[in-house]
């Protein structure tokens, strides 16, 4: 793999105890982790926080990525709240940036007059959610085709676990969409009685993980991207997926 991210959903217990994600940088860099992947929603006051996260992510060697749960179009419109997420991830000196789709089908506007003002320096993906209008693979692949036909420097986030929410077919989307894939976010999911539940452990649930990563490419950016109960579960997930890294590095 690239660089290995750990999502802040991972500290979700010590996030509702009040921790702030800058605080949680260096329990990332102990775990052997890359980079880290903060949750704007997490921020309480994004002003006070952010370069607190910066200087931190710059002490510990870690790349940043900044998940922002907010679509690029809105009623077919791009996004007027774009400038502002822009100008945090600036503040926060984030390499990458992910979003969901939203509405692109009504667009009807120029796409390079719409993302001209992106930095050249911040990775712009988008992701598959767990909705009808951002959850699907062929709707994403086709605003993917309509940027790269501009060739804008666009790219995309698989996540795998929620292709169960969407009842989406994990492997034909890896298939698909791998030619845009810059970064996988990885999740397993289990159906229970209550009905389906994110995992804490990757080997555990409806998908196989490892042939997805393969399909994807070793070569890819990966966050492992749910709650774990302890230091000990984190180190033992990051060490999986380190393991089938080395693996698919020296197949």
């Amino acid at each position: 793999m690239a660089k290995l991210f750990l999502n802040t959903w991972v500290f979700l217990d010590q996030i509702k105890a009040g921790r702030q994600q800058a605080e949680l940088v260096p329990l990332v860099a102990h775990l052997g982790a890359s980079g880290i992947e903060i949750r704007r929603e997490y921020l309480q006051d994004r002003q006070a926080e952010l370069p607190k996260i910066r200087e931190a992510t710059n002490k510990y060697q870690l790349a940043l990525a900044m998940s922002i749960p907010d679509e690029l179009f809105v009623d077919g419109q791009l996004n007027p709240e774009l400038p502002t997420y822009i100008a945090e991830l600036k503040l926060v000196g984030a390499s990458k940036a992910k979003f969901n789709l939203g509405d692109f089908s009504h667009f009807k506007g120029d796409l390079v007059a719409a993302f001209a003002n992106w930095p050249d320096d911040i990775a712009l993906n988008i992701e598959n959610d767990q909705t009808a209008t951002s959850g699907q693979a062929e709707p994403i692949a086709n605003f993917l085709r309509a940027a790269q036909k501009e060739d804008l420097k666009i790219g995309y986030v698989y996540d795998l676990g929620n292709w169960a929410y969407t009842k989406g077919d994990a492997v034909a989307s890896a298939k698909l969409l791998a030619p845009w894939t810059d970064y996988i976010h990885l999740k397993n999911v289990a159906e229970t009685p209550a009905g389906l539940a994110v995992t804490t452990d990757l080997n555990q649930g409806l998908f196989d993980w490892r042939q997805i990563y393969r399909i994807l490419g070793h070569d890819k950016d990966v966050a492992l991207e749910f709650p774990m109960p302890n230091q000990e579960v984190m180190a033992q997930q990051v060490a999986v997926l380190t393991a089938e890294g080395k693996d698919q590095s020296h197949a």
